[in-house]
């Protein structure tokens, strides 16, 4: 009632009624609802109800009683730890009020009482009668909500309790506060942690251990709010768990469109990987890309990207592979994806709104064919064949393993994608491999919703050409996607197929591109001629068939395709030589 009337009240009834201060008169500018409690005229179920409701509570004691500075302990903080659901913390507020009637102070006795009971956020001294205290009161109780002490600082420690290391470094005061400091204030914050730990301050800069010392500071001296600023700023919530409305940001993608990264997103995702890249060689050792995923929360990446993209000859993801995952993640479940750039700090780095900036969603795919051109990057083939046909070895040729390396894959490990760059036209473009399992009358819509059709045989099989027939009829007979029929471990004697037409006479009837051989049984990497011809049909699926089958058509897509492979590698160590 002080609070409200600004003077103290002759007759004060027993309960003041409920009232909410507007959040135009306060310093957070936070609506604050403050509801009172009388034993006289309430019940406790009243009481219970209202402290479950409660986001801080005061317990309000005498200074000149000292019994009710003894209920404190003894009934009050117990009654509401009993109340309060363990995962969800209160903070309490202790005030001692009256003041005005003693000389001495009551923080001899309470320091102890706060020291035991890590839920007591602080304590406030005041006098309704003397106006002491008042308004700072609600603005510490609206303080302990806002910026809470207790998931920050650890008061039996003296030092700040574990934090999001990481993600706390980036652009600290740019970021956080829209203004750097002048440079004597910044002098003067350093020269401050010098002076207190020897390893606060490296190369004139402030050392992680310096900067978790300052935020220490902070909090000791009661400016919370600074340190809460940083980590809201980062997404963080109270419980120092990042936000689902940060990790997830809205991003509307509408049907037969694609999503794929931009290129600020690769840039982005390039100079992470320069970043754990320590010794330069243009892969990610295991201790590499552990040190890289540290700010997750989980490891995301299991053993089968190994075998999903590209790697050295000790099986490390190189620089492509690991852009290809990337790629891949964008492609298949775009959410994951945002969720994994908020980890790494996407949207504060890269001075954006979210990380749906990161993210490019393509026009629908009638456009494309209607107006016979796509600007998408990312081209989707479905790999279709009976069992033992040899696809996963098609997969796994077009990351350039051979035979012999493929052998020493684990089944545990194995993948139903591969992801790789190929070129056409001088372009560079990802084609993504899809491995179907073999059941064609439970195929999904996608496996069925694919830029192109790769149906393996194996020419050394007589039942094996069958399945691919099967298929073809059943779902892309009267499709517009376009199929390519390859037959594999072409290394192996070609027998007949128990098929009522031959491989080639079956793609003459349905006016589709002759069947093209493979083979995995080979000394260096598989050819790569054909995955770029499957990367031409997914990008120009309006050219006829008959088109695909002159010869003119291939050598114009796949011309150069060698030498901007090499020359796009080149580039990239050159720039790795620079930085």
């Amino acid at each position: 009632m002080s609070l409200v009337g600004e003077e103290f009240p002759e007759e004060v009834p027993l309960r003041a009624e409920e009232i909410t201060i507007p959040a135009d008169v306060t310093p957070e500018r936070v609506p604050t609802h403050i509801v009172d409690y009388s034993e006289a005229e309430q019940t406790d179920e009243q009481l219970f109800q209202e402290i479950s409701k409660a986001n801080v509570i005061c317990i309000v004691y005498a200074v000149n009683n000292k019994k009710s500075i003894e209920k404190v302990t003894s009934h009050w903080i117990p009654l509401i730890s009993e109340r309060i659901d363990k995962d969800n913390r209160v903070p309490l507020i202790l005030v001692g009020n009256k003041s005005d009637l003693v000389e001495h102070s009551s923080m001899e006795t309470i320091l102890p009482i706060m020291n035991q009971y890590s839920e007591i956020e602080t304590c406030v001294e005041c006098s309704a009668k003397n106006l002491k205290n008042i308004s700072e009161l609600f603005y510490y109780a609206q303080k302990a909500v806002l910026h809470p002490t207790g998931p920050l600082y650890c008061p039996e420690e003296k030092e700040v309790r574990p934090l999001p290391h990481s993600s706390f470094f980036f652009f600290f005061l740019k970021t956080c506060f829209n203004t750097p400091l002048a440079p004597q204030a910044l002098e003067d914050v350093k020269n401050v942690v010098r002076r207190n730990m020897a390893d606060g301050v490296q190369d004139n800069g402030l050392t992680l251990k310096g900067f978790l010392f300052l935020h220490t500071l902070f909090i000791q001296r009661g400016r919370h709010e600074t340190t809460w600023t940083v980590l809201r700023r980062f997404g963080y919530d109270d419980d120092l768990e990042l936000t689902q409305e940060y990790l997830f940001p809205p991003l509307k993608i509408p049907p037969d469109c694609t999503t794929e990264l931009n290129h600020n997103a690769y840039l982005f995702l390039q100079s992470v990987f320069d970043k754990h890249d320590k010794d330069r060689d243009c892969a990610l050792s295991p201790e590499e890309l552990k040190d890289l995923f540290r700010v997750f929360p989980y490891m995301p990446w299991g053993p089968d990207v190994n075998n999903t993209v590209c790697t050295n000859e000790q099986g490390w993801i190189t620089y492509q592979g690991y852009l290809s995952q990337w790629t891949l993640t964008t492609y298949l479940d775009v959410q994951r994806c945002l969720e994994y750039l908020g980890y790494l700090g996407y949207s504060i780095i890269a001075e954006q709104e979210s990380q749906a900036a990161a993210i490019t969603v393509t026009r629908n795919k009638r456009i494309d064919l209607q107006k016979k051109q796509t600007q998408r990057s990312v081209f989707r083939c479905s790999v279709f064949g009976a069992k033992g046909s040899g696809k996963s070895g098609f997969l796994q040729g077009f990351l350039g393993r051979n035979i012999t390396r493929q052998k020493n894959i684990r089944e545990d490990h194995k993948s139903y994608y591969a992801i790789s760059t190929t070129y056409v036209y001088g372009q560079e473009k990802y084609l993504l491999l899809h491995e179907v399992l073999p059941d064609p009358d439970f195929l999904s819509e996608g496996d069925l919703s694919c830029d192109a059709v790769c149906l393996v045989y194996d020419i050394s099989n007589p039942r094996s050409f069958e399945y691919c027939a099967r298929v073809y009829k059943q779902y892309f007979l009267d499709s517009r996607t376009p199929c390519l029929v390859v037959g594999a471990k072409a290394d192996l004697p070609e027998v007949r197929q128990q098929y009522s037409l031959s491989p080639l006479d079956f793609c003459r009837k349905h006016k589709l591109h002759a069947p093209q051989l493979f083979t995995c049984n080979t000394a260096d990497a598989p050819s790569r001629d054909i995955y770029t011809k499957l990367t031409t049909m997914a990008m120009y699926p309006h050219v006829t068939q008959t088109d695909l089958k002159n010869s003119t058509f291939w050598l114009r897509a796949s011309v150069g395709a060698t030498v901007f492979a090499v020359f796009g590698f080149a580039v990239y160590k050159a720039l790795l030589k620079q930085r």
